[in-house]
């Protein structure tokens, strides 16, 4: 090993002392030398790809999947700028991630890739840090490193190029992280709160993505009061099992559970910002009592405002609240006895409807759902099809769901994949992407897929179209031609990059590929032709 007296050696050791042991990125001028460091010095992992967006999205879902710290790596100008959709998704996902961004030399300010990349990483909604001299490398990556952390979203590291082969002095400087939970409620809005949900005849639990390492102590309190529970889309999975467990909340319900939580008399919400999907626009919070528990007080009050804000710990609030109601010998409401959980959680099919050379997509999705491998993480990239896979596709827990939602953009689905595949090499990912985008974001890094070996499913639902505007000009009586497309094909575009394709236009060609997936070496992707006029719109 090196004695890493260099700057760039001195970012790859610091990485590698903040425990990251691999690393996406795509190399430049400004950051090939820490690179190759961070490889041949410390052992770690390095995975090229193919755009440098891409590199900000895999670290996403290996930080989302693997539960650390993602670390991306880009040079700069147009690299960053080729990262400004990647980064706002991230962001809006507050997922803790380090970006290593070089910077052209501060000593040639008319540099021809100079911009000002403090301003462009701000307008994404990600934090900025600046390698201020050689002499506070360790500082700066540990201050980089904390601020993922503590707030929660992506820090980016600015690292000039002309720093990289001066002297650097460099001490191990890991910043600990304050990690205890953020307290428990307590006071007059405890007890307003407790007596709104002992008050309650239908009770109602809904669990956010914040809310889920909570799982344990909400079921606690959920069969204390003998409640259903529910989740947000970024919790999906979080109840799985659970004998009263609804699945999503909101407009992804289905009709017999809408109509459910319509009836319900109070909501107790944990680790949920009450997105306007989530209460559909508010209209299922109607006449009612509503609980919010968050330990980010930002979370509160943005959608609705609930009768009672509690800013605290979700597991311990909850266990708090079920003490309360054993000490007051509350007794519990009964509303679990009255429900047939069959009945609302299965989404209708209807009848088949299949146009000649075309595979009923619903069918398609409910003949997938016990085909895929059950230990699946599930990944969808954005369009119109994306809410069925939703309610049809289930998952182990909310960690292995990966949805590119944040932004609403498309085309992000297969380098979300690709972190997902790198962060958990033992068990396939399944994604489900659109035509449009697969062909804006999908083909550059399917071949990073291959590369990796990874075991890849992907589905692509292809109408040929761009569906959500497709259908605006159908209900607007308008010729939708301008949205339809006429694409290669996709199955053969996989197996020509080294995977292996197959298109469905029936029945049987589905039970084809799905007998395929049996012997799958590497990414393997499925076609599906879909008749743009037979694919359902957008429940949300």
């Amino acid at each position: 090993m090196s004695s890493q007296n260099l700057v760039y050696q001195s970012i790859a050791r610091a990485a590698h002392d903040h425990g990251t042991t691999t690393m996406f990125g795509l190399m430049g001028d400004a950051n090939l030398f820490m690179v190759d460091s961070f490889v041949r010095d410390f052992g770690g992992r390095f995975v090229p790809a193919a755009h440098e967006g891409s590199s900000i999205l895999m670290a996403f879902a290996y930080g989302h999947v693997s539960g650390k710290v993602g670390v991306a790596t880009v040079t700069h100008g147009p690299a960053l700028t080729n990262c400004m959709t990647a980064l706002t998704e991230a962001a809006r996902g507050h997922m803790p991630m380090v970006v290593l961004a070089g910077d052209t030399p501060t000593d040639n300010p008319r540099h021809l890739q100079g911009i000002d990349q403090r301003e462009l990483v701000k307008a994404t909604g990600a934090g900025f840090e600046q390698l201020r001299t050689p002499a506070t490398v360790g500082k700066d990556v540990a201050r980089a490193y904390y601020r993922a952390q503590v707030e929660r979203r992506p820090i980016v590291l600015n690292m000039p190029a002309d720093f990289m082969w001066q002297e650097a002095d460099y001490d191990i400087d890991v910043l600990d992280v304050f990690t205890a939970p953020g307290g428990v409620a307590q006071g007059d809005i405890l007890d307003n709160a407790i007596g709104m949900i002992a008050s309650a005849r239908r009770p109602l639990i809904l669990a956010g993505g914040g809310a889920v390492e909570a799982r344990d102590q909400l079921i606690r309190l959920a069969d204390r009061l003998e409640a259903p529970l529910a989740t947000t889309l970024k919790a999906k999975g979080l109840f799985k099992d659970h004998p009263y467990n609804i699945d999503i909340f909101g407009t992804l319900s289905t009709p017999a559970a809408y109509d459910l939580i319509a009836q319900s008399d109070c909501i107790i919400c944990f680790g949920t910002a009450l997105h306007d999907f989530t209460t559909d626009r508010g209209k299922l919070m109607k006449d009612k009592r509503i609980v919010q528990i968050d330990v980010d007080p930002t979370a509160i009050g943005g959608g609705l405002h609930p009768d009672a804000a509690l800013v605290a710990d979700a597991g311990l609030t909850a266990e708090t609240i079920v003490y309360w109601l054993d000490e007051a010998e509350i007794p519990a409401s009964g509303f679990t006895r009255e429900l047939d959980i069959p009945t609302l959680t299965a989404h209708p099919v209807g009848p088949e409807k299949t146009t000649e050379g075309f595979v009923s997509y619903v069918h398609a999705l409910e003949r997938l759902e016990d085909a895929l491998p059950q230990d699946r993480i599930l990944v969808t990239d954005g369009g119109r099809f994306m809410t069925e896979v939703w309610c049809r596709l289930s998952v182990p827990d909310p960690k292995s769901f990966v949805g590119t939602v944040n932004f609403g953009a498309i085309g992000l689905g297969l380098q979300e994949a690709v972190g997902a595949g790198v962060a958990a090499p033992d068990r396939p990912v399944v994604l489900f992407s659109g035509d449009g985008g697969f062909m804006m974001g999908g083909i550059n890094e399917f071949n990073t897929a291959v590369r990796l070996n990874l075991d890849l499913i992907v589905i692509i639902a292809n109408d040929s179209a761009y569906g959500a505007e497709h259908i605006q000009f159908i209900d607007r009586k308008m010729d939708p031609s301008l949205t339809e497309f006429h694409w290669p094909s996709f199955a053969e575009i996989a197996t020509s990059l080294g995977g292996q394709g197959i298109e469905v236009r029936s029945n049987a060609e589905l039970e084809t590929a799905i007998e395929a997936l049996g012997g799958r070496k590497g990414p393997i992707l499925i076609e599906l032709r879909l008749d743009p006029m037979d694919v359902p719109r957008m429940r949300i």
